[in-house]
């Protein structure tokens, strides 16, 4: 029986050393040389970001950056993707890029990149008005969906069919390719049929069309519901203009920092931190940041404010007479262009990249009330009296100033630019619209 035993265990231990003897030893690999990927990650007329990643390296790895073989970086790379931002190039150019890591044997990376050519000045104006003599009338927001298809609302006081003023306002235009049509805008609200004013607009298609008037209201162009977010969400929610990335993902700004977001199928009250109005608002096209500006009605007091990963932050903010820097007395509209923020405010027109935030050319001697684009080479802006717009190079102002216009709103889709306001030359005031093409 000892001996069985023993006979196991010497099995057992000739067996284990032979499970346990090493294998011949391996040949080192040596380590991957760092290499450098070049892409180009945005560019307008005069600017371009140049992404540079970098691989196989974990350490600051030492580079320098030419453009047409004139060096605009040299220093290290510390993250794996690096953005550079290049500015004072020309239009309508193209130019060589070139990545060399100083300590390597890579051969330099190269990139051609295109700056964009400008755009034209060149639009043609036409204005239409409606209502003035009945009440002052006016129009606040625009939606172009298409050149023949055009939303604006506002508040339009006219005539009934007998010439007596009409105690219902109408709420909103539109125009159809041929013709415009005053509308009244009516949703079942606890009950009865109201025409509310409306002060947004944010339409994705035809039949897919958001309004504004203190409340969400949802239609297809002939069909409206209005979402009673006082009664299901907060008492004190009072919205005016709205931004999304679909219908699905759309968000709504307003009076005393009222924020709401509606994801297809549920609506949330975001708190933004602040009780000052938002007037204005725009987003990434995944809408998941959203970045939001606003002012009290005596203009102490502005805000800008931005929502990222389910709260709201402060980035800038003025409370009483002294203007801030760099914003001066607001950020007043914000709009987005693949990953470029564009800010009109008292102080100039900004536009922001990651950590890039440069002042663009402008005339600072006014404030522009509203700021769209196509993108980096065709932005449309307003003030209280005349229509600007920049080409990728430099400012133009489109129309005269007027001194009896104040105008609220505008946007611009392909070569269609619409304004809209107040014209005061007009009875009480009549609701004005202006389109530009070209």
């Amino acid at each position: 029986m000892k001996r069985n035993i023993f006979s196991v265990v010497l099995l057992s231990f000739i067996l284990l050393n032979l499970g346990c003897k090493k294998a011949p030893t391996e040949i080192d690999k040596p380590p991957l040389p760092p290499t450098l990927e070049l892409s180009l990650d945005d560019v307008t007329c005069t600017e371009a970001w140049i992404k540079v990643k970098k691989q196989n390296d974990t350490s600051f790895l030492p580079i320098f950056l030419t453009l047409n073989e004139k060096e605009f970086y040299s220093g290290f790379l510390v993250g794996e993707d690096t953005v550079f931002f290049v500015e004072n190039l020309e239009a309508n150019t193209t130019y060589t890029v070139k990545g060399t890591i100083q300590t390597g044997q890579q051969e330099p990376k190269e990139i051609k990149v295109t700056t964009l050519p400008t755009t034209s000045h060149a639009f043609t104006w036409q204005t239409f008005t409606f209502g003035g003599d009945a009440g002052s009338s006016a129009l606040s927001d625009v939606a172009i969906i298409d050149e023949n298809n055009i939303w604006a609302v506002g508040e339009i006081y006219m005539k009934d069919s007998l010439g007596n003023p009409d105690p219902h306002a109408y709420n909103a235009v539109h125009w159809d390719g041929s013709k415009w049509e005053a509308k009244k805008i009516s949703v079942l609200f606890r009950g009865s049929y109201i025409t509310p004013p409306l002060e947004g607009i944010c339409a994705f298609s035809s039949s897919d069309i958001w309004f504004v008037g203190s409340l969400p209201i949802h239609g297809d162009g002939n069909n409206w519901t209005i979402y009673d977010l006082r009664t299901t969400l907060n008492p004190n929610l009072s919205l005016s203009k709205a931004w999304g990335a679909n219908s699905s993902n759309i968000y709504f700004v307003g009076r005393a920092g009222s924020i709401a977001h509606y994801d297809g199928k549920n609506w949330q009250k975001i708190e933004s931190g602040t009780t000052t109005s938002l007037d204005d608002l725009w987003g990434t096209d995944d809408g998941k940041t959203i970045w939001a500006c606003g002012r009290d009605p005596n203009n102490l007091k502005s805000v800008f404010v931005k929502y990222e990963n389910g709260a709201c932050t402060t980035l800038w903010e003025r409370d009483g007479m002294v203007p801030v820097p760099p914003y001066g007395n607001g950020v007043y509209s914000v709009w987005m262009n693949n990953q470029t923020l564009y800010k009109s405010t008292s102080h100039g027109i900004y536009m922001e990249r990651g950590t890039t935030n440069i002042e663009m050319p402008n005339n600072k001697l006014r404030y522009f009330r509203v700021i769209r684009g196509n993108g980096g080479n065709d932005l449309l802006t307003i003030d209280d009296q005349s229509v600007w717009h920049y080409n990728g190079e430099n400012w133009e102002a489109l129309t005269n100033d007027d001194p009896n216009l104040i105008l609220f709103g505008g946007s611009i889709n392909g070569n269609t630019a619409v304004v809209v306001g107040s014209d005061f030359s007009i009875g009480l005031g009549a609701a004005m619209i202006s389109v530009g093409r070209r």
